[in-house]
This record gives structure tokens, sequence and C-alpha cells, in this order.
């Protein structure tokens, strides 16, 4: 490896719309890659040996840990989250494919067949939410 090179590990993460247009602004305005720019951001503000650092990130993700007590003898182990959906009623083919954890082109096969409810507007495929959910649940009615 040569002097100054790093390794590097690729990195794709969804963030919101306004996060990633001031990220695109401060790159431009700094003329400096945003690859460089979130690298500086994580080695300045994330330590996970830092408990103190953990904590801020912790209040970063809303995420939080939930104690509870019993009375039952049998123990029971588990985990839960909830993440309450900030979706549209209409979704794009995209954000249908992100929602579903599935391959876009799996999407427009099933679509195109008239087994997924979807409509094409525009040349551009648009999904209504709760008839995927309905979809989902086998309880498809007529488009």
């Amino acid at each position: 490896m040569a002097a100054g090179k790093q390794s590097t590990a690729g990195l794709f993460v969804r963030i919101p719309l306004a996060e990633a247009e001031k990220l695109n602004r401060a790159a431009f305005e700094l003329k400096t890659p945003k690859r460089e720019l979130v690298t500086g951001l994580l080695a300045r503000y994330v330590d996970p040996g830092s408990p103190r650092s953990l904590a801020e990130l912790r209040e970063l993700s809303g995420r939080r840990r939930v104690t509870v007590e019993t009375e039952a003898d049998e123990l029971v182990v588990g985990q839960h989250s909830f993440r309450p959906t900030d979706l549209p009623e209409v979704l794009t083919l995209a954000e249908l494919a992100d929602w579903l954890q599935v391959e876009e082109d799996s999407l427009v096969k099933m679509a195109e067949t008239g087994e997924l409810p979807g409509r094409r507007i525009g040349g551009e495929w648009r999904f209504a939410r709760q008839a995927v959910l309905d979809w989902l649940a086998g309880e498809r009615g007529e488009n």
C-alpha cells in the first residue's frame, strides 16, 4: 500500500433529503469530496470506545433500551423495534423497492404482468401504499 493510502470500504446509506442536500452543498462550497467530509465527521465525532460518545450517538439515533420486570418464573428474552412509517400514500418504484427490500427490476416485472398493483404515470411507476399492503396480505382487489 502506498504511503498515505488507507484501505476503504463501501458505504451506502439513505439519509433525509435535507441532510443530503446540506452535504452536497458543503462538498461543493469546500471543493472537497463528500467521502472526505463524512470521513472527517466520523473521525471527529464517533468513538465507539467512549461511553460519552456512545451516549451522544444514542441520543441522535432515537433508540432507547427498555427494561421490563415481571413476576413470571420463566425467562423470556427478545428484541423488538418499531419504526414508524413516514412513507407517502403514493410510492415511486425506488421507494417501494427500498420499503420491500427487493430489487426494482423484480417489482417492474411484477407490475407489468399485473401481479403487483401499480400504475404508469408519465412513464414512471407509482404504487398506492395501501394497495401494496393489501396485496401483501393477500387481499388484493381489482385495480
